[in-house]
């Protein structure tokens, strides 16, 4: 059923395959320790199936979520909202293989290797997933008429209420991520017995690294960000949050759990792991923006003009305008020092010549211009050359208009 397909299946088809393969998973019993693990019994299955347990979930929290019945029909599966922000049909559905073998991948991992970091991985890459349909969920698959359509007095009052507090989903997210963490830096400081003689001290304190470490996260206002515009300045936000949570963790063990024989080398390792994850985990819709930018094929070709500051600008706001997908191809600059170097990402291909070539060749559909300062010959000549091949030319321009007078001037 390779792209393009040439025969479809119905429903009495994907039913048969589905149950299939959730007998199979079930059918497969090895013998030893590592089957009788809890986390391998459940996880395996799960991991391997993952691509489908997404879609159905996604689909049905979605519909549900909309005012729309699950079992009706629609064009908001998964493969729907990736074709819907830019990547061809074949793109769509290699992501998803890509998804599938990763699941699988993991699922036998944790059924054949070590069982120790079988947890935090698997749990990762579940978080990692459930990011992942957060952000196809926000990807619009209806026109305004369709939504306009939508019965809103069908939503519950528990889902308008959730949709507006995106902070008890941070929250939840921030708890597994902060749980993760202290267990990884176990894991990394104790092995063997050492780790089974010291858990008793994890179990214990983690309730207590969970308050201090969220709480921390609030006092310092990591919450009060936005995921898509999450930047280099909002990570001194997250080493500031995970450095008074683990100072406040430290002292509640010695005041309140009243433990006097801890590693202190746990700690260091829990706030390197944990603002990493933290990080990873709120730039992670400019990632998944990026790479499905770079992989669309139907979207608009975008050359940007300037690689500077205004290049960057053009570069945020094009990666994070959902409504207007486009691919990126590179900068063009006239600074032939720039020529080669890879800027916000990426490639600076040449100069004016270059772009010259890019246009009457019919390898670019759109031109921006983030440089400050064009010379008009050369603009005039820009724009003569865009309407003659019918590319679209924009220019990015930010100026602050003064409203109020200071100083008695006007």
């Amino acid at each position: 059923n390779v792209h393009p397909a040439s025969v479809f299946m119905g429903d009495s088809g994907a039913l048969l395959l589905g149950l299939s393969f959730a007998a199979l998973t079930l059918s497969h019993v090895r013998q030893g320790p590592a089957r009788s693990n809890p986390l391998s019994i459940v996880a395996v299955p799960v991991l391997v199936l993952l691509i489908p347990i997404f879609d159905t979930t996604l689909v049905t929290v979605s519909r549900i979520l909309w005012g729309r019945a699950p079992s009706r029909g629609g064009l908001d599966h998964s493969s729907h909202r990736l074709v819907a922000v830019g990547l061809s049909e074949p793109a769509a559905v290699g992501v998803l293989w890509l998804l599938a073998a990763v699941g699988g991948a993991f699922g036998i991992g944790i059924d054949y290797l070590n069982l120790s970091w079988s947890s935090p991985v698997a749990a990762l890459f579940l978080l990692g997933m459930v990011i992942f349909a957060v952000y196809l969920a926000r990807i619009r698959v209806y026109d305004e008429q369709q939504v306009a359509a939508i019965d809103r007095a069908r939503l519950t009052p528990l889902a308008i209420e959730f949709m507006y507090k995106k902070q008890i989903v941070e929250v939840l997210l921030d708890l597994c991520l902060v749980s993760i963490a202290y267990y990884t830096a176990y894991r990394l400081r104790f092995e063997g017995d050492d780790f089974a003689v010291n858990f008793n001290t994890f179990y214990r304190t983690l309730p207590l690294v969970l308050s201090t470490q969220v709480l921390a996260l609030f006092a310092v206002g990591f919450y009060r960000g936005v995921w898509r515009y999450f930047g280099l300045l909002d990570t001194v936000v997250v080493a500031k949050g995970v450095l008074l949570g683990t100072a406040a963790a430290i002292g509640g063990i010695l005041l309140i759990v009243r433990l006097e024989s801890y590693s202190r080398t746990v700690f260091v390792i829990d706030a390197i792991l944990l603002a990493t994850l933290l990080t990873a985990s709120r730039v992670s819709f400019r990632l998944f923006a990026e790479f499905l930018q770079r992989n669309r094929q139907t979207a608009a070709r975008v050359v940007i003009y300037g690689a500077g500051a205004g290049g960057a600008v053009v570069v945020r706001e094009l990666t994070t305008n959902e409504d207007a997908p486009c691919r990126i191809l590179g900068f063009v600059d006239d600074d032939s020092g720039k020529r080669g170097m890879n800027l916000h990402g990426y490639r600076v291909m040449g100069g004016y010549d270059t772009l010259a070539a890019l246009i009457t060749s019919g390898a670019v559909d759109t031109v921006v211009i983030s440089a400050r300062i064009i010379h008009h010959e050369r603009l005039q000549a820009l724009e003569a050359l865009c309407r003659s091949r019918g590319v679209a030319l924009s220019h990015l321009r930010v100026d602050l208009e003064a409203l109020v007078a200071v100083g008695g001037n006007r």
